[in-house]
């Protein structure tokens, strides 16, 4: 052990993964809003523990003086996706992007692992300004589905619990239920499109609900008490029927006693 101070070691780290967490979310949003549809589900990130770097700096005869060059995985961001196909997506949208730069990517769903692991890992280099200046962190960024990443978790546990000696049965049923989780996703994907019109259906639905008891709100706020009070019960009634038709045009009915509203205030 060299008595580094792991507390200004991993800093960049830490620094690394909550830009890149709050740079892959605005993506995420901003594409929702351009697509209608974002190829992220969502995203998490970790500094790898000390003693997790330590263990594999120890496997892989890294130097301790070369840990930032020798471990690519201290800093991690996980990128979940509903289907295999957002995952190519995203990976290209990484590729695009001008702030960090592409090292190299390791493809395991094409080529996963014997144990079944799937996932697709970028090793990017990412630039951080930190208080002492400016520094190039490596890190790994893991696209995955959510199945990929149920199976993934579970293998990692089990790893760890069994100091990376998994029992033959153990590795066996693994190994299989990979195979179940592939052809999960496989299933998922066959499916996309019922399932996307699905999404965007009782997004529509819900983001209609909201609006119209915004209005309402809105039109207690300029004192249209009777008025509010009204749509209110034209919206239970609605509501109560899933008539999200008429919603829609209670909705506009809504919208345009708001604006009588707006101009009565101000006249």
């Amino acid at each position: 052990m060299d008595g580094r101070d792991w507390n200004l070691f991993l800093q960049p780290y830490e620094q690394a993964v909550e830009e890149m967490k709050v740079k892959f979310k605005t993506m995420r949003v901003e594409l929702k809003i351009r697509e209608a549809y974002a190829p992220i589900e969502f995203v998490t990130g970790r500094v790898k523990k000390i003693s997790s770097i330590l263990e594999k700096a120890k496997r892989l005869n890294v130097p301790s003086d070369k840990l930032d060059a020798g471990i690519e995985d201290i800093a991690g961001i996980r990128i979940m996706c509903q289907f295999v196909d957002d995952i190519l997506r995203v990976a290209e949208l990484i590729r695009n992007r001008k702030d960090l730069t592409l090292v190299y990517e390791k493809d395991y769903i094409t080529n996963f692992k014997e144990s079944g692991y799937r996932s697709y890992h970028m090793i990017v280099e990412y630039p951080v300004q930190t208080a002492l200046g400016y520094k190039i962190v490596l890190a790994e960024i893991q696209i995955r589905t959510l199945a990929m990443n149920f199976w993934a978790t579970i293998e990692h546990s089990l790893n760890y619990k069994f100091k990376e000696s998994l029992p033959e049965d153990v590795r066996s049923r693994l190994k299989k239920a990979a195979e179940a989780a592939a052809l999960l996703d496989a299933e998922m994907t066959s499916i996309r499109k019922e399932i996307l019109d699905a999404q965007t259906t009782f997004e529509e639905q819900s983001n209609v609900v909201s609006r119209v008891l915004g209005g309402i709100q809105d039109l207690y706020f300029y004192h249209r008490v009777r008025e509010a009070a009204q749509f209110q019960m034209r919206f239970n009634e609605k509501f109560e029927t899933e008539d999200y038709e008429g919603l829609s045009q209670l909705l506009l009915d809504i919208q345009t006693a708001i604006s009588k509203a707006k101009k009565h205030a101000q006249s």
